[in-house]
């Protein structure tokens, strides 16, 4: 399908579809794209993506949003929790067999979007909004300018996809928009467990890093490394 501009974008999905699911990052273009679809569609049904359930600093900030917006976030674990488990992603050997045993499902964003559908009783084919920006992010335009704006084999549009930084400014002073934590101690939003997330996670967050090493116990030895290099703070 040809790429339409973003506006262009939320108004012909809109016109073919009453209720709409939203990709809830807790990042900024996700808000953005919350923000650009919540008037046109009768209603709109978040859902957000964890790698470690029921942490503490994550869900302060996903209440922040709940509160700020009046919707209800749906948690569900991320494809990449299960598979990094399967894969044995930081797991001591011990832990594998009981891994394995465990038989734990393989699955993907698509059967993400029907679980929505089914928890909600929404249409099979209810969309996903997504909120990848392009601006500077050469893999995403090259995958826009391959897949268009409206990708109707995976049901997902991307309703903010030509903004540019200004635009997301300009929204977020115009609704008054408050950040979660994670742009003051990450200076983006959480979605990894590397380095760049478990070195500030230890310091500010520690009972969520014991969390964390309750699913991944080897992450530890990401800060290991990092300390026998540049020593400990």
């Amino acid at each position: 399908m040809p790429i339409l501009s973003g506006k262009m974008t939320l108004e012909k999905v809109a016109s073919e579809h009453r209720q709409s699911i939203l990709a809830f990052s807790a990042g900024k273009d996700s808000i953005a794209a919350y923000l650009a679809i919540r008037k046109r569609f009768a209603a709109v049904y978040p859902y957000y993506l964890y790698l470690v359930p029921e942490l503490e600093f994550v869900e302060e900030q996903l209440e922040l949003y709940e509160q700020q917006f009046g919707f209800k976030i749906t948690r569900l674990p991320h494809p990449a929790l299960y598979q990094m488990l399967r894969a044995h992603v930081f797991q001591p050997p011990k832990h594998t067999a009981v891994i394995d045993a465990a038989g734990l499902a393989d699955f993907g964003y698509a059967d993400i979007r029907l679980m929505m559908c089914g928890m909600f009783d929404l249409p099979p084919d209810t969309p996903v909004a997504n909120g990848t920006r392009v601006e500077k992010r050469a893999k995403q335009r090259l995958s826009m300018q391959r897949h268009g704006s409206i990708v109707k084999s995976q049901c997902q549009y991307y309703p903010v996809w030509d903004w540019k930084k200004q635009d997301l400014l300009h929204c977020f002073k115009r609704n008054h928009v408050r950040l979660g934590s994670d742009y003051q101690i990450f200076g983006c939003s959480f979605d990894s467990l590397d380095l760049r997330f478990l070195l500030p996670i230890k310091k500010f967050y520690p009972r969520d890093y014991q969390k964390i090493l309750e699913f991944f116990p080897l992450c530890e030895l990401e800060i290991f490394r990092w300390e026998c290099t540049f020593g400990k703070n």
